[in-house]
C-alpha cells in the first residue's frame, strides 16, 4: 500500500476510556456497520475501528488478489494496526469473517487479547458428514454463478435474507456497503471465506470466548455456536439472541448492545 496502513484501512480511535476495544466489521459491510452500537462504549473504552481491505469504502487499488488468497493477511493488517497504535492489550469484538480472523490472531499473540466476543461466527460453512456448516458445495457455487451473473440482483436477493426479520433500514444499510464492494472483490473474498476451515486450530485458542448467535441465521445454523464453544480452547460462553438475521448490530442494535456490556464485563 503506498500510503500508511492506518490511513489505508481508515483507522479511527476514539472514546474516552482507559482500555482498548477493537469493532471489527464482517463481510459485506464498513466500520460503519457499528455505528448505533458505538455511543455505549464511548465513556469507558478506547474504541478501534477499522476497514477491511476488501470492504468498499478503501481504494480497491490496495486490494491485492495474490496477498489475500486467507485469513492471514487479514490477520497481519489487524496485528499490524495494533502495533502502530501501541496496543499491548484489548478486548476484540468480530462479526462474521472479522470474528474468524480475531480467532487466528489470538493464537498468534494470546496476550494482546483479554476477550474475544465472536458474533455471527463459523470456522467452517460447508457441510462434512460430521458437521453442519449450512451449505453444500453446489449450494455455495450457485451462490458464486449468481453474483458473477448480475450482481446487483444478487445483492438484492441477498441483503433481506442475510437481516432478517422486518428491519427494512439495516436492509438498505447492508445493500448500500455491498454495492459499495467492487463486484469481483466481493467475490474472490466469498470463495475465500466459503472456502475456509479453521475447525482444526480452535483448541489452540487460549483466551476467552463469547460467541453471539442469533436464532435464525442464513449464514450461520445456530448448531455451529454450540460447536464453536465446545471446541474453543479457552473459557467460552454461549449468547442467544432470540431475533433473526446475520447482523444484529444492523438489525437490533440495543440488544447487542447489552449483550456486548455484559459479556465485557465479565
Amino acid at each position: 500500500m503506498g500510503q500508511t496502513l492506518l490511513d489505508a484501512l481508515n483507522v479511527r480511535l476514539v472514546g474516552s476510556g482507559k482500555k482498548f476495544l477493537v469493532l471489527a466489521h464482517g463481510f459485506g459491510t464498513d466500520q460503519s456497520a457499528w455505528q448505533r452500537i458505538l455511543p455505549y462504549f464511548l465513556p469507558n473504552y478506547k474504541v478501534i475501528l477499522y476497514d477491511l481491505v476488501c470492504a468498499g469504502s478503501v481504494n480497491p487499488d490496495y486490494f491485492d488478489f495474490r496477498r489475500y488468497t486467507s485469513l492471514d493477511a487479514y490477520v497481519d493488517d489487524l496485528l499490524r494496526i495494533l502495533d502502530a497504535l501501541g496496543v499491548d492489550r484489548c478486548a476484540y469484538v468480530g462479526h462474521s469473517v472479522s470474528a474468524m480472523i480475531g480467532i487466528l490472531a489470538s493464537i498468534r499473540r494470546p496476550r494482546f487479547f483479554s476477550k474475544l466476543i465472536l458474533i455471527g461466527a463459523s470456522p467452517r460453512f460447508l457441510n462434512d458428514p460430521d458437521y453442519h456448516g449450512g451449505f453444500e458445495q453446489a449450494e455455495i457455487e450457485k451462490v458464486f454463478s449468481a453474483m458473477e451473473a448480475n450482481y446487483e440482483a444478487w445483492v438484492s436477493g441477498f441483503a433481506p435474507l442475510a437481516v432478517g426479520g422486518d428491519v427494512p433500514a439495516a436492509v438498505r444499510e447492508f445493500s448500500r456497503t455491498l454495492f459499495n464492494m467492487r463486484p469481483d472483490i466481493t467475490l474472490f473474498v466469498s470463495r475465500t471465506v466459503f472456502n475456509s476451515d479453521l475447525r482444526g486450530v480452535l483448541g489452540l485458542v487460549r483466551v476467552p470466548c463469547c460467541i453471539i448467535q442469533t436464532a435464525k441465521d442464513v449464514s450461520v445454523p445456530a448448531s455451529v455456536a454450540t460447536y464453536l464453544e465446545s471446541h474453543l480452547g479457552g473459557r467460552n460462553t454461549v449468547e442467544m439472541l432470540n431475533i433473526e438475521g446475520h447482523l444484529p448490530h444492523l438489525s437490533a442494535p440495543a440488544l447487542l448492545a447489552q449483550v456486548l456490556l455484559r459479556a465485557l464485563s465479565r
